[in-house]
């Protein structure tokens, strides 16, 4: 018998098997080439298919401009805030919704100029020879190409593919969308080139560009896009401040077509730098307009009152009359004019008071200067006052913060209160200088009431005409130095490097990128797969497995038997299989030998459950013994599951089982096989109560009886992880050999055996390795052990004639090619 110190048992922990892990993945190598090889090829798909991306940039520059015509009498522009605050409010326009609306309704980016490519459609704004005029006030087919041919210089062909009977309509004049009846099918119509087109889904006239090149025979398409979708897709302009001077912008887009970015910055610069200086020059334009609509109703009044003197002169000797009154005119004149100066400031004051109190928009207030007021307090309040409201009125599209309009309100309203104050102060000195002037002129008009009636008359009515030319003069004049300040004024906003085409600026697709993500991806897909097998598969793989798992020694690896018949040893007794089995008989006979049994030897074999193999070692141990002469017996005692029979081409008709319940003798259970010295007892029909019949006192009486007769003795039984049969069969065997099978028997199952062996139910057990293959994909490179490393030995003839392996035809088979 085995002294248990000869092999003992632990249950030792698990741990991480590295090197089976990299043994697997490499074993799967066919599965990484191929997955590399499909990634690579989606990349190279997408790389040809993708359009190329270009980035486009311009440099402006943000400069508070002075206009070299100011004086203290044409202060009409305002400053916004400084240089940093012109930057800020900049940045936000150019991004704003409102801002890129006006830049896409005047470049009408809302058309689209296709061609065919190789794969797909492709941009080809600035390449396509013409361009299209379209009516904004009626519907054009939204969203549907409309294909375009020129069949000669002059001519074209429409083709549009209408799949239903009604088609969306957008008009463009208020961005509204209508549906309209149409003929499903194709339709085909001709024009001349600007020819308008009127039909109820088509409103143009297509026109050739200078120098449109060759494009007879060529096919176009034209696509009207949604207003509001093109706009947010063009709002996507980056801007950024410069680094070594906070008012420098960098404005950059990145597309597929460089034409199209390039006219969209600078049409984009453009727009701002009109809308900043409409905005500077608003003082000016309010000033221009309250003049204009003063002179009209002067002019009427000086028109007037020249007629009034023109009748009174008619028929009398005007030197006489004016004679006497000569010296008073200049005197009423100079009081007259100071009057109305004092006057048109206080209406002044008051309209202006009255517009703070009941308006919210002070974008319209004309320049105090228009009255004549140069109170510095106010002129620089007015135009504070006018600059905030028009930022708030361009941020209103451009900021959703409730926050910063509330931040402008508090503002306004701080200069409101100040102003308002201003203006009641210098009413009051204002009115002081009213009275003093009035009283004058009192004094003055007591004087002329002296003269005779008729000069009284005549003074009265040149009075009136002086008055009305002096102020038409004086507004005559303001308006020409509002013109000046409005022709001279400069926008703060400057180009530096406006966009240009200049050959470069390809950005993209990151070609390298794409293989090296299509590398990646290619190797993580299947290693993602191979950990999964790995950490999921919780059967044995290869002997370091057992090792790890059992101390119970491991006496031998059988390879996979590729034939469909048992009789693997006796039908090529040279082959490698073959070897592997007399390796497991030399370390049978060793363990015989160490525990001192005599005569007749027992071995059963076992597994953890069905399908491991059990019946095919069996059947080959057998026969190594019984192929060296010894008289060798198989008796299956696998009562509920017998397999005997079928592998050895038996009729199961009697066997132990008949046997046990003393219906046959030990003669006439007894098979001859065609292996010589190989008996075969089998099962027998399948009884209700195998377990009993197992432990009953005529097996033990069946055993005596094989030993008297047989050299050798190998018990086929029941897997021992299902069934208690093999456990009542140890008393009768001297070893135990537990046959797993590899990526089959699952590792707890080795647990179980320990506990089996530590309890004492299994004794003398050895551990036999079966159908292992020598895959790196199964964690190690063990080999075939004892079967493919002897062809040195002079076995390779036989191997070279009958029985190849699996990694020897797929060898021969990678040689040959």
């Amino acid at each position: 018998m085995l002294d248990m110190k000869d092999f003992s048992i632990f249950d030792n922990q698990p741990s991480f098997d590295f090197k089976g892990l990299l043994l697997k993945i490499a074993g799967y190598w066919k599965w990484f080439v191929v997955s590399i090889l499909l990634c690579l090829f989606v990349a190279y798909q997408i790389n040809i298919r993708k359009e190329k991306i270009y980035g486009m940039q311009t440099l402006i520059s943000i400069k508070e401009e002075s206009n070299p015509f100011f004086t203290s009498n044409t202060s009409l522009v305002f400053n916004w805030g400084g240089t940093s605050d012109q930057v800020s409010s900049t940045s936000t326009i150019l991004q704003s919704r409102s801002h890129n609306e006006l830049v896409v309704e005047k470049l009408q980016f809302y058309i689209d100029y296709l061609t065919q490519g190789e794969y797909n459609l492709v941009d080809a704004y600035g390449a396509v020879p013409f361009y299209v005029e379209i009516d904004k006030a009626k519907g054009q087919l939204a969203n549907q190409l409309i294909g375009i041919t020129f069949l000669s210089a002059n001519e074209y062909e429409i083709r549009i593919p209408f799949e239903n009977n009604s088609v969306s309509l957008v008009n463009y004049a208020n961005d509204s969308y209508s549906t309209t009846a149409v003929v499903a099918g194709d339709f085909v119509k001709r024009y001349k080139v600007g020819e308008h087109v009127v039909l109820p889904f088509l409103n143009w006239k297509l026109q050739i560009n200078n120098q449109p090149g060759f494009y007879k025979g060529n096919e176009y398409f034209v696509r009207f896009k949604d207003f509001d979708g093109t706009v947010a897709g063009c709002k996507n302009v980056n801007v950024e401040a410069g680094e070594k001077g906070g008012s420098i912008l960098t404005l950059s887009m990145q597309g597929t077509n460089k034409a199209r970015m390039v006219d969209y910055l600078n049409a984009t610069v453009k727009m701002l730098i009109k809308n900043q200086l409409d905005s500077k020059n608003q003082f000016a334009t309010n000033t221009i307009n309250f003049i204009d609509s003063t002179l009209i109703a002067m002019e009427k009044q000086l028109k007037e009152t020249g007629n009034e003197l023109k009748s009174f002169r008619k028929d009398k000797n005007i030197f006489d009359i004016e004679e006497g009154g000569a010296k008073f005119s200049d005197k009423m004149l100079d009081f007259d004019v100071q009057k109305d100066e004092i006057v048109r400031k206080i209406t002044y004051y008051n309209s202006l008071k009255a517009y703070l109190k009941n308006s919210v928009d002070y974008a319209k207030l004309p320049a105090p200067s228009v009255a004549g007021i140069e109170d510095p307090n106010i002129v620089a309040n007015v135009s504070k006052l006018i600059a905030l409201s028009t930022q708030r009125s361009e941020m209103a599209y451009a900021v959703k913060s409730d926050k910063i309009f509330m931040d402008f309100d508090n503002q306004m309203e701080s200069v409101k209160k100040v102003l308002q104050e201003n203006i009641n102060s210098a009413k009051s000195s204002l009115q002081f200088d009213l009275n003093l002037i009035n009283a004058k002129i009192g004094q003055a008009e007591s004087t002329i009431k002296r003269l005779p009636d008729e000069q009284q008359e005549l003074f009265k009515i040149k009075r009136k005409y002086n008055l009305s030319d002096n102020i038409y003069n004086t507004f005559l004049q303001k308006r020409s130095e509002a013109d000046i300040v409005k022709a001279s004024n400069l926008s703060d906003i400057h180009f530096i490097d406006p966009a240009k085409d200049i050959g470069g600026g390809l950005i993209g697709p990151k070609t390298s990128v794409n293989y090296i993500l299509a590398l990646f991806f290619g190797t993580l897909f299947p290693l993602a797969v191979v950990l999964i097998i790995f950490f999921l598969n919780n059967a044995i793989q290869n002997t370091e497995d057992i090792n790890k798992l059992t101390q119970i020694p491991l006496i031998g690896v059988i390879g996979v038997h590729p034939e469909n018949s048992s009789l693997a040893v006796f039908e090529k007794p040279k082959s490698p299989l073959s070897e592997a089995f007399r390796a497991i008989r030399s370390s049978l006979q060793f363990l015989y030998k160490k525990q001192q049994v005599d005569g007749a030897k027992t071995l059963m074999i076992t597994s953890s459950i069905s399908g491991e193999g059990k019946t095919f070692c069996s059947i080959n141990i057998a026969t190594v013994f019984a192929l060296s002469e010894k008289k060798t017996v198989i008796v299956g005692l696998d009562l509920r599951k017998p397999r005997l029979a079928e592998e050895l081409d038996i009729k199961n008709e009697a066997g132990v089982v008949n046997y046990l319940i003393q219906q046959n003798s030990v003669d006439e259970i007894i098979n001859k096989t065609q292996v010589p010295y190989l008996d075969v007892i089998l099962s027998g029909p399948i009884p209700p109560n195998p377990s009993e019949l197992v432990i009953s006192n005529q097996m033990a009486v069946l055993m005596e009886e094989l030993k008297q007769r047989y050299d050798y003795i190998i018990l086929d039984t029941p897997p021992v992880g299902l069934v208690s049969d093999a456990i009542e069969l140890v008393q009768f065997v001297d070893v135990t050999m537990y046959v797993v099978r590899q990526n089959y028997t699952k590792k707890d199952m080795i647990t179980l055996l320990n506990n089996r062996v530590k309890r004492d139910e299994l004794d003398n057990v050895s551990i036999v390795l079966n159908g292992f293959e020598n895959k790196a994909k199964y964690g190690s490179a063990y080999g075939y052990a004892y079967g493919y490393g002897y062809q040195s030995y002079g076995y390779g003839e036989e191997e070279k004639k009958g029985y190849k392996g699996v990694a020897s035809k797929l060898r021969d088979k990678w040689f040959k090619k």
